[in-house]
Parts: structure tokens; sequence; C-alpha cells
């Protein structure tokens, strides 16, 4: 990562429909789209849950994959670790940072292998602080997503890089809901977190359209990492809330053109600013007036252009008189009065 900008992450997932070759078109195209990395995630069903079907491991809160069990999501979901070498070097090939989240220490060891350089803990393993000590003791920076976490376990797991001697952190204001409704997305925590935490801090989005993202940026977001797949048809678990490229590559157009609209503070204008002063407001005289005549309100007003005296010496040359002959449509200069 670096401080060139917001850092604009494309979550792969398993948005590929278990092709290597559309998962390796979807780097190429993130790339193209303005991507500054791609992510990919690093486990198996069997490394991350058990092979159970009891009331324990069956989907039933109201998500979109209600009806399966834990073990058969992931086994859809994963992506193949013979698959991972090829998906680095390709990503390598094109010219893009590839980096995954590992969700058990055996990722993490593979991920070495690669030499990963990044890692990233996801929302429902920010409670693992032994398998977060083993990632961040890599030295390598650590991204964190906090969408199931408390304000004490956000505090936890960055205590837990710290204790191991990792302070390169961003934390992801992150709405663990799929999709995620807006109302929900509660983007004002970003500076609040900033300010906390004493971390940089970004979004893991999961809610439609780029309005959040900008939002999030807007309010001093370093980082966003939202979903793609090249096409919503090629299916699969994550699909339906995420971004195709065409979008993907819109967001990442608005991000940087706000990114120039944000700027810095400054009170100075520009030049273009400078000559649209010419438009503005000033004293003009509105009727012909003769040497020695009272200037009022009736021959004197505040017009555009701005060629005459500023609008604030109105109540200062009323009253006074001609010094000499004025033509309506002459701005007033302090040398035509006294």
């Amino acid at each position: 990562m670096d401080n060139k900008g917001v850092y604009i992450v494309a979550e792969i997932s398993a948005n590929y429909g278990h092709d290597i070759k559309i998962a390796k078109e979807t780097i190429r195209q993130s790339k193209e789209a303005g991507a500054d990395a791609v992510k990919i995630q690093t486990y198996t069903a069997d490394t991350i849950t058990l092979d159970c079907d009891n009331e324990y491991f069956q989907i039933k809160q109201g998500t979109i994959w209600d009806g399966t069990t834990l073990y058969k999501l992931y086994q859809e979901a994963y992506t193949p670790w013979e698959w991972h070498q090829e998906l680095f070097d390709y990503a390598k090939e094109v010219g893009i940072t590839i980096f995954s989240s590992p969700f058990d220490h055996t990722a993490v060891d593979l991920l070495e292998e690669l030499n990963t350089p990044i890692y990233k803990v996801a929302s429902f393993e920010i409670t693992d602080i032994p398998l977060i000590k083993y990632m961040a003791a890599k030295g390598k920076p650590m991204i964190m997503s906090t969408g199931i976490a408390t304000i004490g376990e956000i505090k936890e797991a960055i205590d837990a890089c710290r204790a191991v001697g990792n302070d390169n952190i961003t934390i992801l204001k992150c709405t663990s809901s799929y999709p995620a409704p807006y109302e929900e997305m509660n983007l004002v925590t970003i500076p609040n977190m900033k300010k906390t935490f004493g971390v940089e801090v970004g979004l893991s989005d999961h809610s439609m359209g780029s309005t959040v993202p900008l939002g999030a940026v807007a309010l001093g977001a370093t980082l966003i990492e939202k979903h793609v797949i090249i096409d919503r048809s090629i299916g699969g678990p994550d699909a339906t809330f995420s971004m195709e490229i065409q979008e993907f590559k819109q967001m990442v157009e608005e991000i940087r053109n706000l990114e120039k609209a944000l700027g810095r503070v400054n009170y100075d204008l520009s030049e273009k600013s400078i000559n649209s002063r010419n438009f503005s407001r000033s004293l003009f005289f509105s009727a012909d007036i003769q040497e020695g005549e009272l200037i009022t309100g009736k021959n004197m007003r505040s017009v555009r252009p701005g060629h005459g005296l500023h609008p604030k010496y109105y109540d200062e040359i009323i009253g006074k008189v001609a010094t000499k002959d004025i033509k309506k449509g002459t701005p007033v200069k302090w040398e035509l009065v006294k």
C-alpha cells in the first residue's frame, strides 16, 4: 500500500464460477478498471468449519445463504489452494498487487510461501486473537474488517498486532449484512474510529452502488474494498451484492475525481475564481449625474459586474456629490465623489 491516494481493492471472493480462467480474467479486468489490488480468500471448508449439519451449523440468520450449512457454503465458495500460485503469478504478470484473507495458520503458511505483501483479517475472524498474532508477526501490513466486532474487540485485535511489533494497521468500517442497507452503514463512525484507535481507517463495503464508498472517502477513508464480478450471471454466494467490472470502474473514476475535489484546506482563489470576480457585484452610477449633484439610491446601485467600488462602501458614498459630470453605467470610483 502507498500514500498516493485511496487504496482500492477488488474482492474477487468466489465470483468466478469455479473456473480459474474466469478468476484470472477478473484479475485482469480489475487491473484495467483501476483497482490497486485484488484480494482472494484462503481456506477450505475443513479449515474454517466442521462437516456437520446439526442446528449449530445450519445457516438461518436471515441471510442470502439461508437453507444450507456452513460446510456446504464454504465448499462452494473456497478458492482451491492449488490455484493460488497461478493466480499470484498471473497478478504479477498483469501488474496488480494480490493478497488474501487467511482463515487459519496453514493458510498463513501458504501465503507466506507465495510472499503475500498484505494480510487481511475478515470480519468474522477479528476475534481470533491467536490467528491475528500469527499473521501480524510476519511483519506485513495488516487490514482488519470490523463488521461483527464490538469497540472492545477492535481494540483487542489492534493490541494483538502491536503486541508482536506490527503497527502497520488499517481497520475497515464494515457492515456484515449482504447486501448492506444504507441505514446501517453509519459512515460518520469512520473519523471517530481513526481518532479512537490511532490507525488508518477504510471501508469494506457490501452495499449496492458507489454512494457509500464515496461517502467514506469524503470522511477520510484511506482504503476501499468492494466485491467484483465480471457478470452477475456467473452466480455464486456473493454475486448478488458484487459490482460488475464496469460499475467498479465507474466507482474508481468517481473516487479519483472526489480526491481531486477534496484537495486541501485552502481559502486562496484560483486564477479562474479571480477572473470570475469580474462578474461579482460592485457600485455603479445608475443614471446620468451632473457635477455637484448629490449621490443617492436613485443614481447609484450595487449591480454586476465587479469593476466599481466594493458594495460595502455604499453607505459611505451616499450623500457625497459628484466631482464631474458622470454618464450612466460608469463604475463608482473615489475620485468621482467628494
